[in-house]
């Protein structure tokens, strides 16, 4: 992956220079990839509480609250915070919920972030974005190699970076350290 992200540096940088046309370059120190994770079903087990869907619904947050880890959060946290140490940007893209109103989404990005920092409570993210159900998670992409790890392969197909199932998730992201 960071191979991935040299070669796509030089690339703009050969551009550039071929063409003459911008005369100010991208320095390396400017250049961020970013790893993003959604939530429901790729950090947070949301699917496997009780009667999940009828709460949400119901303008109940309490699933996004009490669900589970589905990775080794502290195996991640030691993860993530070595890539951030080398120049990574860590964030989170996840949906508000299908059933939406303003205080019941101001609800569901509370106890998100409730989640998040009870589970990764080491990790500084650079940022939350929690978007609206369905938007294309693509929008909040920088980089073209920019890195996300979803459950929804409508998600995965759309980004324009390097997408990944959830599977795997430590190993993958091990091989960037």
């Amino acid at each position: 992956m960071v191979r991935n992200n040299h070669f796509f540096y030089k690339k703009v940088l050969t551009i550039k220079k071929t063409f003459d046309i911008i005369k100010v370059q991208k320095r390396k120190e400017d250049f961020k990839m970013r790893i993003c994770f959604d939530m429901d079903g790729t950090l947070a087990n949301l699917y496997n509480i009780e009667n999940w869907l009828d709460k949400l619904m119901n303008n109940d947050p309490s699933p996004y609250v009490e669900a589970a880890v589905m990775v080794n959060m502290n195996s991640l946290a030691r993860i993530l915070n070595k890539l951030q140490k080398k120049g990574f940007e860590i964030g989170i893209i996840s949906w508000l919920s299908k059933n939406s109103n303003i205080d019941y989404d101001n609800k569901v990005i509370e106890a998100k972030k409730a989640w998040l920092k009870k589970h990764l409570k080491s990790v500084r993210f650079n940022f939350i974005e929690i978007v609206a159900y369905g938007t294309n998670k693509n929008i909040v992409r920088k980089e073209a190699c920019d890195i996300l790890f979803d459950d929804e392969e409508n998600n995965r197909k759309n980004w324009k970076g390097i997408a990944y199932n959830v599977n795997n998730i430590l190993e993958t992201l091990r091989k960037l350290t």
